[in-house]
């Protein structure tokens, strides 16, 4: 039985336009103009003050990037009754419930990440629900092999080869292949397709899709 370690922010939750406005309330304050989603993709990467760093052309101070993560925070944290879940997540979610197991992994602020999951009536049909518990940019490599050994403790899984990660960045599919565990990269908006599609991956338009490919429909 395959179980399906969820991304969430551009994945399950349709966000890229809030994300991109909240990045833009960062950049404001340390006047930088704005850009647009098609600039978010071109220099998106992880860790993020790399990616502010390709976004202003310059090194980023830790006070600079203390405030940003503030800024971008308060913004996108302001903004959510602006996004929805993915037009087929419900639906992909209840599925996976119906016949395999599922759990999520976002690197958001982990009580933000549970208490909107909660609100949006998703967390009933996680095994885990797991976010960002500790520094402002902390790895997802590592988060993910924090999550994969806790889903094995709590015998979830029986075995890594088991787990499909199901996420719409490169970052996924990197964590991924550190942790030993197969992913699936949905096309849903941090990168360009073209991007996703070098990672050496499947590469999915829909979650239905995704769910396929990683073998779980």
């Amino acid at each position: 039985m395959r179980h399906v370690v969820w991304d969430w922010n551009g994945t399950l939750f349709d966000d890229l336009h809030i994300v991109v406005d909240a990045v833009n309330a960062s950049l404001g304050e340390l006047g930088a103009p704005p850009i647009d989603a098609d600039a978010y993709r071109d220099h998106y990467t992880r860790p993020v003050r790399l990616f502010y760093e390709a976004l202003l052309g310059r090194p980023v101070s830790a006070t600079e990037f203390t405030m940003i993560d503030r800024v971008f925070h308060a913004a996108y944290g302001a903004s959510l009754d602006r996004a929805a879940l993915a037009t087929d997540a419900r639906r992909v979610v209840v599925q996976v419930a119906a016949s395999s197991s599922q759990s999520l992994l976002s690197m958001w602020r982990h009580d933000s990440l549970v208490d909107y999951v909660d609100r949006l009536g998703l967390a009933d049909y996680m095994a885990r629900i797991d976010g960002n518990r500790s520094r402002q940019d902390a790895s997802k490599a590592g988060a993910l092999a924090e999550h994969v050994a806790r889903l094995l403790d709590q015998r979830v899984v029986a075995d890594p080869a088991a787990v499909v990660v199901i996420g719409d960045g490169l970052d996924d599919a990197r964590s991924a292949a550190e942790a030993g565990v197969d992913c699936v990269l949905y096309d849903g908006g941090t990168h360009h397709r073209r991007e996703l599609e070098a990672a050496g991956v499947p590469v999915a338009k829909t979650l239905t899709d995704a769910l396929e490919m990683g073998g779980v429909a």
